[in-house]
Formats: C-alpha cells, sequence, structure tokens
C-alpha cells in the first residue's frame, strides 16, 4: 500500500468491528507484528524510550519522536498511529503543530493525552485540555486526506481523577472533533460499558489491568473499535531480558537460553513483515 492507501485503510478500520493494534518499539519489532498478521501498528512512547535506555514519560523529545515514528512507517507497508503522549506542548497550537509533523512524516493517526509530562502526571485544567483536542482535531481537518486523531482521557490510569470525569472528558472531546476515544485502564468492563454508553464515536480499550483477561471477540461484543496493547510486548520482552541475566549471573546457567528462536525464523519473519 502507499500511503494514501495506507491512511484510508487505517480509517476505514475504525468504521466498523473491532482490531488489534499493536505497539512495536523498533523496525525489527514492526516487521515481526507485520508479519503475524498485524493489519496496522502504533508506537509506544515507553517502548520508545527504553530503545534509548531512557525511563518512560517525556524523557523523549517531539524531533525524537517524529524520527522514531518515521522508521516505523518506512518499516512495513501497515499504516501507523503515533503514540505522541501530551503532543510534545501545553498550548493548543503547539499542539496542531504536532499534529501537522506527525503528518509530514507519514503517521494515519496520533493520539494526544490530557496528562501533563511532569512528576505525578497531573491532568491539565477541563477547559485547556478540551481546547487542546479542539485544536488539535482542526489542524487533522485541515490535512485535506484521512487522519484519526484519538483523545485520551489518562486520570483514571493515572489517579488523579475518577472515571465520572473521564466520561466529561470523553464527551467533551468527542464533540471538539476527536475522531476515536480512549480511557485507559477503567477498573473493570462494568466501568468499560460505561465508557462505552457514554460516546457514540469509535473507542480504544487497553488490553491491561483487568481488561487483559477478556478476548478480542468479548472486545468486539462489548463495542470496543480499536485493541491497543501499549508498553506491554515491550516490556515482556525486557522481562526476558533481566530472566535470563538473572540466571546467567546469579546461577551460572545458560539452560534458559534454550528457548530462543532461531535466526532462521527471525529473519523468515523480518523479510515477511517488510512488505
Amino acid at each position: 500500500m502507499n500511503l494514501a492507501e495506507r491512511h484510508q485503510r487505517f480509517h476505514d478500520l475504525h468504521q466498523s468491528g473491532c482490531f488489534v493494534i499493536p505497539n512495536p518499539w523498533d523496525m525489527g519489532s514492526a516487521r515481526m507484528m507485520a508479519a503475524a498478521g498485524a493489519v496496522a501498528l502504533a508506537t509506544t512512547s515507553a517502548g520508545f524510550a527504553f530503545t534509548l535506555g531512557r525511563p518512560d514519560m517525556g524523557r523523549v523529545t517531539r524531533e525524537e519522536s517524529l524520527k522514531h515514528a518515521e522508521d516505523i512507517v518506512r518499516a512495513t507497508p501497515l499504516p501507523v498511529s503515533g503514540d505522541f503522549e501530551n503532543g510534545f506542548a501545553d498550548a493548543p497550537d503547539d499542539v496542531a503543530e504536532t499534529i501537522r509533523l506527525a503528518a509530514e512524516v507519514g503517521l494515519s493517526g496520533c493520539s494526544i493525552e490530557d496528562t501533563q509530562m511532569v512528576d505525578g502526571n497531573p491532568a491539565y485544567a477541563f477547559d485547556l485540555a478540551v481546547e487542546r483536542i479542539r485544536a488539535a482535531a482542526d489542524a487533522a481537518r485541515s490535512l485535506g486526506r484521512p487522519f484519526i486523531l484519538c483523545a485520551r482521557a489518562d486520570g483514571v490510569m493515572n489517579g488523579v481523577y475518577d472515571l465520572g470525569e473521564a466520561i466529561r472528558r470523553i464527551q467533551a472531546f468527542e464533540k471538539a472533533g476527536a475522531d476515536l476515544l480512549y480511557v485507559p485502564v477503567p477498573p473493570g468492563v462494568e466501568e468499560l460499558k460505561r465508557v462505552l454508553a457514554s460516546v457514540s464515536k469509535p473507542v480504544n480499550a487497553l488490553a491491561a489491568g483487568p481488561l487483559r483477561q477478556l478476548t478480542v471477540p468479548q472486545f468486539s461484543d462489548l463495542g470496543v473499535r480499536r485493541i491497543s496493547l501499549g508498553s506491554t510486548i515491550a516490556r515482556v520482552t525486557h522481562a526476558a531480558i533481566a530472566e535470563q541475566m538473572d540466571a546467567i549471573v546469579k546461577d551460572g546457567s545458560f539452560a534458559k537460553l534454550s528457548s530462543a528462536a532461531s535466526g532462521d525464523a527471525i529473519n523468515r519473519l523480518l523479510l515477511a513483515g517488510a512488505g
């Protein structure tokens, strides 16, 4: 698919059904996910930060994230969405500029959080949070091509406001022009149902916490349009590094290395995922 076809495909995926959007952290993981059957990809701010040897949350610049997103776009023929935290800015006009830059590197969409990238992750005041999404939506509409703007209400996950406030925010984000609404990690299925019932536009759900027990068909039956994985697969990979090194350093044992995939198997996936 060329870029125009990717953008249209990404738009169409959000109009009906339910799909999983995994989150690669480099070109190799993107190609392996594509080879495994992914229909679209999204970057992970945490996973990318880990590759740079940095902790998550606000430690990566906009320029670094845009270059990384461009690499993921080039890695496979699939449409890609960017995990762009708070848009790398507080002011609405600067968030809008991030949307324009995201489009320039070939992204088919991106997500913007209502969380400040400082200690404690406080939420932006309600009115400012809505204005930031309105500016982002206006920038997306001005592109003249499909671009899925995902508006995130992260306060439940970060413990800074309750589900009622999250719902108030995504309802306002919907009116401000967001294409997709997202409340990461509601406490359970009943709370997810409340989120889904509160808006008419598509909803993204994160397969994490209590929702990890749901299957794709169960998410679909609830009415979820898109299922993201966040940094989970990246963290599973890092758990394997920690486990292997623990066995080698503490026990002097190489036995766990027997679980490694063969180089030939990885090579085949990388070639297949490149399209």
